[in-house]
């Protein structure tokens, strides 16, 4: 097993890492007390490439591994988690479009993905349908050669600011094979939108998205009638073990800032992190991390094979969350009233990582996932 990178690998992380810290981290406060993403956000990223990482080469992308997406993600997610999701969104919702549109469809919803020019959200969960999301209920009612699409889809990330929307809705019989997706523009008048007031990753705009009764055509549809549940699901094979890597970055960030602290902090004439009850926390918060972020990259270079993920992807979406938020406690306790103030990073970090254990499946669901394909669902929960 190799656990380098390549060259082309480290030279993305270096350029990512650069950017991040000119054009992320110096705003990160700022974000996050105005719970919005600053102006000329999206347009430095799309410079960038960062919407384009996952998108075909012939459709304006950079058609790279999903190793390669989660490199990225991981200096992005170090500097700020909130400006992860558009990214992560672009390279989930753009393999979906890429894996599942027809020619024409690729050719007319890739290239503005990748420019930055469609900011685009997944819109699944609904008011009372989260983990059981095979249950959706939104309707989409057939109308000519098309449909009617009415009801209310939450906690949907980036809804305040994305300008396009992967939606599903169900044009048929009860379960996953009654859901279709729809690819549609949010700027209708028959779309409403409310941003909702997070905990953490405030600027990332979580809202609601409801829909009055917006008409969509059969060129709105993405892949076959029924298909669209299944479709992303395939697509979380990946996007989990990415979330799972923006979790450990935040960690190893919190944790860096710890040590910094336990190595220039004195205490009875001795650095912290002489002190057992000092260090060997950290570096047992290091560990879990770093055999984390091994689980999340296995999962990666698995799907880069053409193997199936899932295993690896839902083990590391429920750990890795699970062990940044605890390392990145620890991180503030370490640095005690420097790491409660708001002043700093710590606290801001805490906030925000511990969304992560929801997004995409909470750890439940990820467990359930696992324990269906290792024992078969016949054995399993």
């Amino acid at each position: 097993m190799d656990f380098t990178f390549t060259p082309s690998q480290d030279e993305l992380a270096a350029r990512v890492g650069a950017f991040a810290a000119e054009r992320i981290a110096p705003y990160r406060r700022e974000q996050d007390r105005g719970g919005t993403y600053r102006p000329g956000l999206f347009p430095d990223m799309a410079a960038a490439d960062l919407f384009a990482l996952r998108i075909p080469e012939e459709y304006g992308g950079l058609g790279l591994d999903a190793v390669s997406a989660g490199i990225a993600l991981e200096r992005l997610a170090a500097a700020d988690l909130s400006v992860c999701f558009p990214v992560l969104n672009a390279a989930l919702i753009g393999g979906v479009l890429a894996d599942n549109g027809d020619p024409e469809q690729r050719a007319a919803w890739l290239p503005p993905i990748a420019r930055g020019d469609a900011v685009v959200a997944l819109a699944l969960t609904e008011p009372d349908h989260g983990t059981d999301a095979a249950g959706i209920r939104m309707e989409a009612r057939p109308d000519g050669d098309g449909w009617l699409l009415t009801g209310e889809k939450t906690s949907i990330m980036i809804a305040a600011h994305a300008t396009h929307g992967l939606v599903f809705a169900r044009t048929g019989g009860e379960g996953a094979r009654g859901i279709s997706a729809f690819y549609i523009a949010l700027d209708d008048a028959r779309v409403h939108r409310e941003q909702l007031t997070d905990l953490g990753c405030r600027a990332g705009g979580r809202g609601r998205i409801v829909l009055d009764g917006l008409r969509v055509g059969p060129r709105d549809l993405v892949g076959e009638p029924g298909g669209g549940f299944a479709a992303v699901m395939r697509g979380f094979g990946v996007s989990r073990a990415l979330i799972a890597l923006m979790a450990v970055a935040v960690g190893d960030a919190a944790l860096e800032e710890a040590y910094a602290h336990a190595a220039r902090r004195t205490a009875f004439g001795r650095p912290l992190g002489q002190f057992q009850s000092v260090s060997f926390p950290l570096v047992e918060h290091t560990t879990l991390l770093h055999a984390a972020r091994l689980v999340a990259y296995e999962a990666l270079c698995r799907a880069d094979r053409g193997e199936d993920p899932r295993i690896p992807s839902n083990m590391a979406k429920w750990w890795a969350p699970k062990a940044a938020v605890e390392a990145t406690h620890q991180a503030l306790l370490t640095m005690g009233h420097l790491g409660w103030s708001e002043d700093g990073p710590i606290a801001q970090r805490l906030r925000d990582v511990i969304g992560l254990q929801l997004a995409d499946g909470t750890a439940a669901a990820t467990k359930l996932t696992v324990a269906r394909l290792v024992l078969g669902k016949e054995y399993a929960p």
